[in-house]
């Protein structure tokens, strides 16, 4: 009876190890699939001062820092980066380790490991086609987060907006981006992403350089848990020039970003920079290499 009990038990443990195994696999499939739908066909064109030359002064100052003249306008990026992760408020910080494809104004996949030993968590968070999800694991196996809804999207896309400045070129005027100036050092832009109307605030200096990002965000991050729209934002930390663009390399940023409650929760520092346009033309257009969580 002891081995029958002992049989019955090793191989219910057995199917369950396998059904993890199966839905991490095809998770991470699906991921991956994601990503290389949001490798974009480059555009011909290359930037110059006329693009932003009836913007106002400051925003074009901002452009002409951030590309330079003759660059080719990518319309996706591939970014590695390290840095430290807070999950919440009175949570610790934790190391942090990433890779992310960003496709302008169509979405974006974080593939992350955070923390370290046997506290280590592994996953990916994506935007695309209007849908949001996240997707987490413990030691990459026991799933912790693994959340998709109309929410969660609409919080993606305030992330996606953000997150365009590592992009610049997807803010130019030619993709229906308006710019306004507020003062001399603040320039605002608007536009939509999937339906979602978008304001991201843009705080420079006197040579073009960005110092702060921010936009209303939906989130829960508020005394009910209830969903509302959130400042978020962060200041830029560093800054670095890959291929013709100049972008944050060393930015933090969290909720309530410019108030009393404001809470950081991700310190990331760019490593690597890849725009498609560039990689897609000298691979002659060939796909990339298939990706892994194992970062």
């Amino acid at each position: 009876m002891l081995v029958k009990i002992l049989l019955t038990a090793t191989a219910l443990f057995a199917s369950a190890f396998l059904t993890l195994i199966i839905r991490k696999v095809s998770y991470e499939n699906n991921v991956g699939k994601i990503w290389h739908s949001l490798l974009t066909q480059p555009k011909q064109s290359t930037f110059t001062e006329s693009m932003v030359a009836e913007l106002p002064a400051p925003v074009k100052r901002y452009f002409l820092h951030a590309i330079a003249t003759g660059t080719p306008l990518a319309t996706s990026v591939t970014l590695e980066m390290n840095g430290n992760f807070r999950p919440s408020e009175d949570k610790p910080w934790l190391p942090m380790q990433a890779k992310q494809i960003i496709s302008a104004m169509k979405g974006f996949v974080w593939q992350a490991r955070v923390g370290k030993g046997v506290m280590q968590i592994s996953g990916a968070d994506y935007y695309w086609q209007k849908s949001g999800r996240m997707g987490f694991s413990l030691w990459g196996l026991l799933p912790l987060v693994n959340a998709s809804s109309a929410d969660i999207a609409r919080s993606a896309i305030g992330r996606l907006a953000v997150e365009l400045i590592w992009l610049p070129s997807a803010l130019l005027p030619q993709n229906g981006v308006n710019w306004q100036e507020i003062d001399d050092n603040t320039i605002q832009a608007s536009f939509e992403i999937d339906g979602e109307p978008v304001k991201l605030t843009l705080v420079i200096d006197a040579d073009g350089k960005l110092l702060k990002v921010s936009l209303p965000r939906w989130g829960d991050k508020t005394e009910t848990g209830e969903h509302e729209y959130i400042p978020f934002g962060g200041e830029v930390q560093a800054e670095n020039t890959f291929d013709g663009f100049t972008i944050p390399s060393q930015i933090i940023v969290g909720w309530w970003f410019g108030t009393e409650k404001y809470s950081e929760f991700l310190c990331a520092t760019i490593h690597k920079y890849e725009l498609h346009n560039i990689h897609l033309r000298q691979t002659n257009m060939g796909q990339p290499k298939p990706l892994s969580l194992d970062l």
